[in-house]
């Protein structure tokens, strides 16, 4: 088992990764809390076992879970129990329910203590770690939210052999996006269909975002990076097109991004086919699901949350992945064109 720690000084917490760290989470809430509300769903039968009150609270397994009022409900019942500022949240699944619970965290009491106990690919190394949490309008993803820094994550990577494949592949999309932010070890290939993120993955995926969210908790600049890819894959998910994951609609947003660069000068026809070598290597789509339409892709774009000097992107180039603004529609435009 691996030991990462978030350096963020009085909001800093540790990350354990690797086989049998549920055995952790127990001994992990804090010795003052008398209650703990486990936020799950019904998919994951588990259970803290703690000597204390616990009240499980389940939300729907897909991203209309993400919503103010299924806050709301989850708020009012914590109420009804009778949970404080002193009593601890167990957020236990992948990112919506790491997500949900975060936000519920940030709000309820006006903040309190939460723990990530990360059950899927994505979760692990990417949405438990960091302390971005929010939910979702009609207009677009993430739009409502908070910062607000779990007390410890737990990643145990024996939870990833019951993950069924398309919900493993989504969490290889986050990865994938990693081996362009620093050094990832390669995946081994379990099978003719999807390579294994083993623990040393899933633990350099982690420290690389550790690393950037130290230097940058609240996204004022650096750690914008996180977000490669997020651009078109949450233009995506706003425009209707859930028969992406999210990770699936991150790898194309990645293979946008590279086109981008590319038909900007930031990046050479080798790193853009680097790009796609990558995104296949993990059996990942590089393709605009059918019927997208361009126009209102871009006007998503204007809603994303980086769009502070006109259309906004995280683009790789000489300097490495960074933040590039005011980039010209008609790239944008023409670079859809070769996702098609």
């Amino acid at each position: 088992m691996q030991l990462i720690n978030v350096a963020l000084r009085e909001r800093g917490y540790p990350v354990y990764v690797g086989s049998n760290a549920l055995d952790l989470v127990a001994e992990l809430i804090p010795t003052n809390a008398q209650r703990v509300a486990i936020i799950t769903q019904e998919a994951i039968p588990w259970t803290v076992h703690s000597d204390r009150k616990e009240l499980t609270i389940h939300i729907n397994n897909s991203e209309s879970a993400k919503s103010l009022t299924v806050v709301e409900d989850i708020c009012r019942k914590l109420a009804i129990a009778g949970f404080t500022r002193a009593d601890v949240l167990l957020a236990v699944g992948g990112g919506v329910v790491t997500d949900v619970a975060g936000f519920v965290a940030a709000v309820y009491h006006r903040g309190v203590r939460f723990i990530n106990v990360a059950t899927t690919l994505l979760g692990q190394v990417d949405a438990a770690i960091g302390g971005k949490t929010g939910v979702n309008l009609l207009e677009g993803k993430n739009l409502v939210g908070a910062f607000w820094q779990p007390t410890a994550v737990v990643c145990d990577t024996d939870t990833l052999a019951t993950l069924p494949p398309r919900e493993y592949r989504s969490g290889l999309g986050e990865v994938a996006k990693y081996h362009f932010l620093g050094s990832v070890p390669e995946a081994q290939a379990a099978n003719a269909e999807l390579p294994t993120a083993d623990e040393a993955v899933v633990a350099a995926c982690i420290q690389i975002k550790a690393d950037v969210v130290a230097a940058d908790e609240r996204e004022g600049n650096k750690r914008a990076v996180l977000n490669y890819g997020h651009t078109l894959a949450h233009a995506i998910e706003t425009a209707g097109h859930y028969n992406l994951r999210h990770g699936e609609a991150v790898a194309v947003g990645i293979a946008y991004a590279a086109e981008v660069a590319n038909q900007l000068g930031r990046i050479n026809a080798e790193r853009l086919a680097a790009h796609y070598q990558v995104l296949t290597a993990y059996g990942l789509p590089t393709k605009l699901p059918e019927g997208l339409d361009s126009k209102k892709l871009l006007a998503l774009f204007e809603r994303d949350k980086k769009a502070i000097d006109g259309l906004t992107m995280v683009l790789d180039g000489p300097n490495g992945v960074e933040t590039v603004t005011a980039v010209d529609k008609a790239v944008l435009a023409e670079a859809l064109n070769k996702l098609r």
